[in-house]
């Protein structure tokens, strides 16, 4: 099968590499640069390469024109920035798809955005890994144990199954009106907690952490709390002063957190609040919460 991805970035070459090392499909590329659809068609292919007689062998370049791209493939993945996706529609949209399945990759977007697709015979749907791609030629190792969100056609959703679930990824069907939260969660569970964590690791630094050594100092813990909170939820993993109600020690830290830190600080400490007492029922959380509404004044 071949499958025709438009974009050659890091989802698009991930992707593409993921199917190729487990011969799910063929991925062919089309980027509006030249130069990185044919570096993607070689990194898939790499794998592909045989050694004889001293020389190394390539099979021909999955990289070709847009036109072409769509002509030969089964399967059309769009896996350009979600601000691009609308456009490439538009301009894959007045050519014959019959039977083709179109999906695109953004988290936020639904298959709303392949407007008057029912005219072309092609069924879209919209996909999405939950994984967050941080480099281009390596994040496809860690696809194999990655969830997949999606929403569209039945057509296309039943195809996309039929590719990814044999390869042991596990897909969650969502209504198209819940794309934008879903998007948020993710966002929220990957970007915002490295800001946290950049936050902690800037506190470390002032309290006299040598900033080479942070990393490694925490990394025992930040991995503790993480592996608790998968294996047994927030409840349950939750520790600390906010959870143990002591208040003379969340007022210490009020008292030295740093001015740019502490509304965040607060934010999360009232969070952690409505966990402990979903945690703790019986315990009395008043003085605390008192504290923590004195502070957001």
């Amino acid at each position: 099968m071949k499958i025709g991805i438009i974009g050659a970035g890091r989802v698009g070459c991930s992707m593409g590499r993921y199917l190729a090392e487990h011969q799910a499909g063929e991925p062919v590329f089309y980027d509006r640069h030249p130069e990185r659809a044919a570096e993607a068609a070689e990194f898939c292919a790499r794998d592909e390469r045989e050694v004889s007689r001293g020389e190394l062998h390539r099979r021909p370049s999955g990289s070709c024109g847009l036109g072409e791209l769509i002509r030969i493939s089964d399967m059309i993945w769009i896996t350009t920035p979600d601000d691009e996706i609308a456009r490439v529609w538009d301009d894959i949209g007045a050519v014959p798809l019959t039977d083709k399945t179109i999906c695109h990759f953004s988290g936020s977007l639904s298959s709303a955005v392949f407007q008057g697709i029912e005219a072309t015979g092609a069924a879209g749907c919209s996909i999405h890994p939950m994984l967050a791609f941080s480099d281009k030629y390596s994040s496809y190792s860690r696809l194999e144990n990655a969830f997949f969100t999606i929403e569209g056609d039945p057509r296309a959703v039943l195809a996309m199954r039929g590719l990814l679930e044999p390869l042991g990824n596990e897909i969650v069907e969502i209504d198209a009106s819940k794309k934008r939260l879903y998007h948020c969660a993710a966002s929220v569970l990957s970007n915002q907690v490295v800001a946290v964590l950049a936050s902690g690791f800037s506190m470390l630094e002032q309290a006299g952490f040598p900033r080479s050594c942070v990393q490694e100092a925490v990394a025992a813990l930040i991995r503790g709390n993480v592996e608790n909170v998968l294996a047994a939820g927030p409840e349950a993993a939750l520790t600390g002063p906010v959870e143990r109600g002591d208040v003379e020690t969340v007022a210490g830290h009020l008292a030295c957190v740093p001015e740019g830190e502490k509304e965040m600080y607060l934010l999360l400490a009232k969070k952690l609040l409505a966990i402990a007492r979903r945690k703790n029922p019986e315990r009395d959380y008043e003085r605390m919460e008192a504290l923590l509404l004195d502070n957001m004044k």
